[in-house]
């Protein structure tokens, strides 16, 4: 997610406990998400449609403070 940002998600998730946080339930999301679709008996599609649905609004999130802090680092 977001490579060219490698460096900076480094920084944040040390630095920026919000970001931290976000960061890891996005991770926890995806790690949730696969875990479902890879086994459809135990998850229903509504369930993994909304899970995704969570997962992009993080992510939203997550870009916007890597922009905002890209920008103030320039």
């Amino acid at each position: 997610m977001f490579p060219e940002y490698r460096d900076l998600i480094s920084k944040l998730k040390q630095e920026d406990a919000h970001f931290a946080r976000l960061f890891d339930e996005h991770n926890e999301l995806d790690d949730k998400i696969t875990g479902l679709t890879n086994n459809p008996v135990t998850g229903g599609l509504n369930e993994i449609e909304e899970l995704k649905k969570q997962k992009l609004h993080l992510k939203d999130q997550l870009y916007a403070i890597l922009l905002k802090a890209d920008k103030e680092a320039k």
